[in-house]
């Protein structure tokens, strides 16, 4: 699959590939909670925002892209993975979380790749795909400004942010599936 510059160069898509370079910051503050929490707070909620500004940017411009289409979930899954991977060294998430937040992203990313060289088009996320990515974002935030394992809160938000794990794995495989059965139908006739 090649892409032009016109369609890399977006509004939306820098925005995206800016996401994706934060997870560089995300990852060493995260390391250091305690000397840039308030930093690191600012820095993830500023990565939730452009989550949001860089889809309603490139449906508003009418600039969706199939580049935007990867990069954006790829910027989420690279800077959830590098605050997730800091978190769980730090002993603030437990091992079975992080394998199943890790497992995920790894799931669908592959899951993408194999769908999309099948089919000859990126399917874009999901809702529910986007629905996940936001409450794990809200729960590794409220982790970073202290929530702790012995809240009833934290408990609450991991095993939600597990099932919202799963159930998108799920979606995305049965909606790969159905793309590929679609496809496939198609080449016949």
């Amino acid at each position: 699959m090649k892409f032009t510059f016109k369609e890399i160069n977006t509004k939306s898509n820098l925005i995206s590939f800016i996401r994706l370079l934060m997870a560089i910051p995300l990852f060493i503050l995260t390391g250091n909670i305690e000397e840039y929490r308030i930093l690191l707070i600012i820095l993830m909620i500023i990565g939730c925002f452009t989550d949001f500004l860089d889809g309603y940017l490139a449906r508003k411009y009418n600039e969706v892209t199939e580049f935007g289409k990867i990069i954006d979930p790829l910027a989420d899954k690279v800077a959830i993975s590098a605050v997730v991977l800091q978190l769980f060294l730090s002993g603030l998430i437990p091992s079975g979380y992080f394998a199943i937040i890790i497992m995920r992203d790894i799931i669908i990313f592959l899951g993408g790749i194999y769908v999309s060289k099948k089919i000859n088009k990126v399917l874009p996320s999901n809702l529910l795909g986007k629905i996940t990515v936001f409450f794990i974002s809200i729960f590794m935030i409220l982790i970073v400004i202290g929530l702790n394992k012995n809240n009833i809160l934290y408990e609450a938000l991991m095993y939600v942010t597990i099932l919202l794990s799963i159930f998108s794995v799920i979606g995305y495989f049965i909606r790969g599936y159905d793309s590929l059965k679609w496809k496939n139908k198609n080449e016949i006739i």
